[in-house]
């Protein structure tokens, strides 16, 4: 399977309608891909909290709206990142899953809201509901930016038969290192793809930090990009998920009691 992540650039003098036509731009750049992923709340930019309530969305909105229309022209299945969801008066961050037909083929609401130097946990609802989704690709795990540092989520995930993580993210610096560790270990321990995608640029002043990664079941990233706005794209067999647990026996040998 041929997988892209787009490391998407926030600027704040765009609007949000100019950002959803430079992701559609990008998007038509992937062309071949089977499976692209956005980043977290690109369409708004994470730390624009000023900006939630009046950009916020249903989930048939013009974001997801746009999503389905893209993965529909490239026969793909898009990952649209993030974005800020009204539901019944609350505002969640949803990630959304589209399949080749433009449906909806799952939503995550994120569950770890960040709030160390953000606003995030005083606008925004937590998701409850651990997503997985069985694809012709194998089976997909949904999560959002901190929620790489939750370990138990993940192992949810495996519970449910995972074989490739779809991360979307806003992870700013300075906390380089914890990102390359985290999508690496969240693979390795977990034997399974990762696929991640993370903004750049500058936002009210934050910097994200960017390096996008794509890690195989071994923990170790087959690509990534830098600080800068980039697509990353290469080859992911799903078969290689099977073999590595069955080469080495982490994923099999877990403590049922443990769980």
């Amino acid at each position: 399977m041929r997988v892209s992540s787009i490391q998407f650039e926030i600027r704040d003098s765009e609007t949000k309608e100019q950002r959803l036509s430079r992701m559609a731009s990008l998007i038509d750049s992937c062309k071949g891909s089977q499976l692209i992923v956005l980043p977290e709340i690109w369409n708004t930019g994470y730390f624009a909290f000023d900006r939630y309530e009046a950009e916020s969305e249903s989930i048939n909105g013009e974001t997801v709206t746009l999503m389905s229309t893209k993965a529909r022209e490239m026969q793909s299945y898009i990952m649209a990142g993030s974005f800020v969801e009204k539901d019944e008066g609350r505002l969640f961050n949803t990630s959304v899953l589209i399949n080749t037909q433009g449906q909806i083929a799952a939503a995550y609401r994120k569950i770890h809201l960040f709030g160390f130097g953000s606003d995030e946990t005083r606008l925004l609802s937590p998701g409850n509901q651990v997503t997985t989704v069985v694809t012709e690709f194998g089976v997909f795990g949904l999560a959002t930016c901190y929620d790489l540092r939750f370990p138990e989520l993940f192992r949810k995930m495996l519970d449910q038969g995972v074989e490739i993580f779809l991360i979307s993210s806003a992870w700013p610096f300075p906390r380089l290192d914890h990102w390359r560790m985290l999508n690496q270990v969240r693979a390795l321990e977990n034997e399974c793809y990762l696929i991640s995608a993370n903004c750049a640029g500058i936002n009210r002043g934050k910097q994200y930090l960017g390096y996008s990664s794509i890690v195989n079941p071994w923990g170790v990233t087959i690509a990534g990009a830098g600080e800068e706005a980039a697509i990353i794209t290469t080859e992911i067999d799903v078969n290689e998920v099977k073999r590595v647990r069955g080469i080495f026996p982490p994923v099999k040998d877990r403590v049922d009691w443990l769980r």
